[in-house]
């Protein structure tokens, strides 16, 4: 079978987006009355105008539906940063190497202090995060952090620069379960034009890495667009021809999509197509209708008043007191959750910045149950 990136060159979105342009509100209603969106050109219809005075039965639909697959649970998780050191040139991202920012990478001690921290606050999922930078990936550094930290959190998760399949394994190996890897844009022209030097400039390599991950062992995949790129009706209509894809190809393996939205960072990068909070509603109800089994994640990147709200209607996995500096989570006074220094490394400026237990109280009051532990390597070993 084609890998998406070589399905992607063929792919026309041509119709697609003429329907998320110029869909009736009869093909809105037909939509919600079938309970399903049951191909792409049903997806546009529910991004298109008329969509938008059905709003509030979209959202009723989709919590429907996502109650039904996962309940009325929240998956949370935490991301660590191991490094904000990068090669790459992204016009976009705090970490670009352009950018006066102070350079940091973790030693080991001091990656396991940070976990602990999260581990005392509850959290048993982790992401480790990194710039891209051949220095660390080659030397074993993360796969020894992997290992460290499998000790004591059970799920584990990935998001650094695309590897070889091979160099995956040991990862998995270690005790890590999931790779994140997000398009960023998936308009070539565009990402071509904001990734102009280092390894990321490789627009199908990217484009791949799930499938490379699924081949060497990881039983989570993640993908995303970051919204703030490009047209977002088009990159709605990628993203989820790329979650349709890996549904087919990496079938045994869990799928979550992701669409953060641009917030403040190091740089003079000024978005192009910024994805209101409606339109940002009317996405999330609308991936949830056409693909009812994947998980959906929100992120601290949008406010707390907005991620009370968007919580029922289709999110099933969020982090909370998230810090996107390496090193980061010691300088929170444990008290108060402020912070006690400015983040000169961070690689971007998170938008809800309350405490995890915050953010559980909350989701508690809505009638869900926040999960800090649904899995453990003893269920999969022989």
């Amino acid at each position: 079978m084609p890998t998406f990136s070589q399905k992607f060159q063929t792919l026309d979105l041509d119709r697609p987006l003429d329907v998320a342009a110029t869909a009736s509100s009869q093909t809105v209603e037909r939509i919600l009355a079938q309970g399903r969106a049951r191909t792409l050109n049903d997806f546009a219809a529910l991004l298109s105008p008329a969509a938008e005075a059905y709003l509030e039965p979209l959202c009723r639909l989709s919590q429907q539906i996502t109650q039904k697959h996962f309940g009325k649970t929240m998956r949370m998780f935490a991301p660590l940063y191991l490094s904000n050191e990068c090669v790459n040139v992204c016009k976009y991202c705090g970490f670009s190497r352009h950018n006066d920012i102070p350079r940091i990478t973790l030693d080991l001690d001091t990656m396991e202090a940070e976990a602990r921290i999260l581990h005392k606050q509850g959290f048993r999922s982790i992401l480790l995060v990194a710039g891209e930078h051949p220095k660390y990936v080659s030397n074993g550094y993360v796969e020894e952090c992997v290992r460290r930290l499998s000790k004591f959190f059970p799920s584990i998760a990935l998001e650094l620069g695309p590897l070889e399949s091979e160099r995956y394994q040991p990862l998995v190996a270690a005790g890590c379960e999931a790779l994140l890897v997000y398009q960023e844009t998936y308009d070539e022209e565009t990402y071509r034009a904001l990734h102009t030097a280092g390894p990321k400039k490789h627009f199908h390599w990217r484009m791949d890495t799930p499938e490379r991950a699924y081949d060497a062992g990881f039983r989570r995949l993640g993908i995303g667009a970051l919204f703030g790129l490009h047209d977002w009706h088009k990159e709605a209509l990628a993203l989820a021809s790329h979650a349709e894809h890996l549904l087919q190809v990496c079938w045994k393996a869990q799928l979550n999509v992701s669409m953060p939205r641009m917030r403040p960072a190091k740089g003079e990068f000024e978005q192009v197509e910024f994805l209101k909070d409606h339109h940002f509603v009317q996405l999330i109800t609308a991936l949830r209708i056409f693909l009812p089994h994947v998980g959906i994640t929100l992120s601290t990147r949008e406010p707390a008043t907005l991620r009370d709200g968007l919580a029922p209607i289709g999110i099933t996995t969020m982090s909370a007191g998230s810090s996107t500096e390496p090193g980061g989570y010691s300088s929170f006074d444990e008290s108060t959750f402020q912070q006690t220094r400015k983040q000169e490394g961070e690689q971007f400026h998170i938008a809800d910045e309350r405490s995890p237990k915050e953010v559980a109280a909350v989701l508690a009051r809505l009638g869900y149950e926040p999960v800090w532990k649904d899995f453990d390597q003893s269920l999969i070993q022989a």
